[in-house]
């Protein structure tokens, strides 16, 4: 796993550069290299940063250059034997045992149709130095990051954006309707990017440059069309299911150093380090713990106990790691190493496990990432269905319930409450249309609270941002509301936060995470499960529950969910009290205009009074307020 960046047709592609790949060198500690060729009237500047993971010798370093091809690449393609073999069979003949060469190869014999044929995690840069064209592309889930920006006559491209911000002259400036998607979700969407100069290539997707300015875009892979046409096929049993995960598990091994794993103790981690125990004996796994008294705040179920009893019964070596973190010191920390503005808590996890594991010698790690997005596994997925039975109840039944709900406090001073909280987000969704309910049961406003937070110029953008939202949810022809759901998040929630975070959090930590849930075979393997076997009797990821029996005891497949998260509420009250009152009062993002101050000091005060659970609110506006600083200040961006 690697850092990568480069320009085409720039006057200045050198410095900028030189720039960008010394600011990527966390993504690739083990290694640099540059690439320089005449493109056209132009050049072309290729840089890189290494993480060696397969092949640690010369041979796989990058930028590699071989016959007119120079290419520089971040990822892993866990189909590369097979893809080796194939191309020996054609009288290939390979210097070293990388993926890199694998990759190389396979793009000179059959250009972009190699593609759909890859298997893994990636986004690269390849040039042809016959033809002087430049191809970008990404994995079909979209993995790996790849930004770009047009301008100058040429494009700069990154695999971060705070490069391409921090590098470029004349710096960028803030989108503002990316402030407002950053605000409804807490995350921003792939569809759009933080700065507006820039965007993300969409996952499943290649664009090609050439030296007269032209250029070609395709898309190679569509997870819509995956989704139907695993819906128009037979369900696939149980026993498919099972070794379709133990196949994709297996593969995601593949490394010359060693490789470990995410342990929470829920149901996806646990299935995935079972299984890679079976390949792996004595594997270790990292897992977390927090202060007693946040965790007891916070009513945090017990976690540890169940990654213990998962540790002992496959024999997996255990690495406890109790976080008791200085969230004032990460906070800035973490804002800038995630690129855009995120609010979720648990890239602070994702760190700190990644962090004391790159200290044990670790530089892999194995995530269950991916497993509720596509077999229906968020308290979400099994609230909407819910909700079509609470609609059906007559509307003075469901008034009554409101009152009720509405009235219940959230925490008192010494602990919060779990369940009033998700009653409360309940019944602030269930009486609405499809779309529109599951919208809310994720998002963090409405939108008239939306409106009223931000400056009245950007209420033509909250309507576009809602609309994106319904556009995508319904671009199917799915028949199926469980799928319909899990097919929204696999394109929207899965890229632009899951997988984001993620990559950006393990990466500062120069630290590869693989997600054998994320697979091209396991997705197409998710939309052949019926979404009435997804949720049954009131019970989520059902069917992959029944897969993982094989291997796991009940007691942890059946568990109660966890929260791959962290003790926010109990941060927000203590730790962050300060910070929230300054951010309210004095921050750049009220005094520039873009938010309302009277509607956060609302948030506050329901927050602080237990009537509403805002603490993910307030956390979201701290983590956007750090970020804004950052960009207009440090990367010297222009205001939204």
């Amino acid at each position: 796993m690697c850092g990568i960046a480069g320009t085409y047709l720039r006057p200045d592609g050198g410095p900028v550069t030189a720039r960008m790949t010394t600011a990527l060198a966390h993504r690739g500690p083990d290694g640099a290299g540059t690439y320089r060729h005449r493109a056209g009237a132009g050049e072309v500047h290729l840089g890189h940063r290494r993480l060696s993971i397969v092949d640690l010798s010369p041979t796989g370093a990058q930028p590699m250059v071989a016959a007119g091809l120079a290419l520089s690449y971040n990822g892993e393609l866990y189909n590369a034997p097979e893809l080796r073999a194939e191309l020996t069979g054609l009288g290939v003949r390979f210097r070293g045992t990388s993926d890199t060469e694998v990759l190389l190869q396979a793009w000179r014999r059959w250009g972009t149709d190699c593609l759909p044929r890859l298997r893994g995690m990636f986004a690269f840069a390849v040039f042809d130095e016959g033809t002087g064209e430049l191809v970008l592309a990404r994995d079909q889930l979209g993995i790996k990051p790849l930004f770009l920006v047009h301008r100058e006559g040429g494009v700069a491209f990154a695999s971060e954006l705070k490069a391409l911000a921090g590098a470029l002259p004349g710096g960028l400036t803030v989108d503002g309707s990316a402030m407002v998607a950053s605000l409804l979700y807490y995350w921003v969407p792939d569809s759009r990017c933080a700065y507006r100069e820039a965007e993300k290539l969409p996952p499943g997707s290649w664009v090609r440059f050439r030296p007269d300015g032209s250029t070609q875009r395709a898309t190679y892979w569509s997870l819509r069309e995956v989704a139907e046409a695993g819906a128009a096929q037979e369900p696939i049993s149980v026993e498919e299911l099972r070794e379709v995960v133990a196949d994709s598990t297996r593969c995601h091994l593949l490394a010359d150093v060693p490789v470990a794993t995410f342990l929470s103790g829920g149901l996806d981690s646990s299935y995935l380090t079972a299984l890679a125990a079976r390949d792996s004996p004595g594997i270790a796994a990292y897992t977390i713990s927090f202060r007693e008294e946040d965790a007891r705040f916070e009513a945090m179920p017990d976690d540890l106990r169940y990654a213990r009893l998962v540790a002992e019964r496959f024999g997996v070596d255990l690495r406890e790691i109790r976080i008791a973190p200085d969230v004032l010191d990460l906070l800035p920390r973490m804002t800038r190493a995630l690129d855009e503005p995120i609010g979720d808590p648990a890239a602070i996890n994702s760190f700190l496990i990644c962090e004391a594991a790159r200290a044990s010698g670790i530089k892999v790690m194995l995530s269950g990432m991916g497993a509720d997005e596509l077999f229906a596994g968020y308290r979400k997925h099994l609230a909407n269905t819910l909700s079509i039975r609470y609609r059906r109840l007559p509307a003075g039944v469901r008034r009554s319930v409101g009152s009720v709900v509405g009235a219940l406090p959230v925490a008192s001073a010494r602990r919060g409450y779990r369940s009033a909280r998700f009653a409360k987000r309940f019944v602030s969704f269930a009486d609405l249309p499809e779309e529109e309910a599951f919208r809310r049961s994720y998002t963090m406003y409405d939108r008239a609270e939306l409106l009223d937070l931000v400056h009245p110029d950007l209420g033509p953008a909250v309507d576009d941002v809602l609309a994106e939202h319904a556009r995508t949810y319904w671009d199917n022809e799915l028949t199926d509301h469980v799928n319909r759901m899990c097919l929204a998040d696999s394109r929207m929630f899965l890229p632009g936060l899951n997988l984001t975070y993620t990559d950006r959090a393990t990466m500062a930590a120069s630290t590869e995470v693989r997600v054998p849930f994320v697979d091209v075979e396991v997705v197409r393997a998710a939309f052949r499960v019926p979404g009435g076997q997804k949720i049954e009797r009131r019970q989520g990821k059902a069917a992959l529950k029944r897969a993982a029996l094989a291997v796991l005891p009940p007691e942890i497949v059946y568990r109660p969910k966890g929260l791959f998260s962290a003790p926010l509420r109990a941060w927000m009250s203590r730790d962050l009290a300060g910070l929230v009152r300054e951010t309210v009062e004095d921050g750049l993002l009220v005094s520039s205009g873009l938010l309302d101050r009277a509607a956060l000091r609302r948030l506050v005060e329901e927050d602080a009074t237990g009537r509403e659970d805002r603490s993910k609110h307030l956390w979201h506006i701290v983590t956007l307020e750090h970020w804004y600083r950052g960009a207009v200040v440090a990367d010297g961006a222009h205001a939204a």
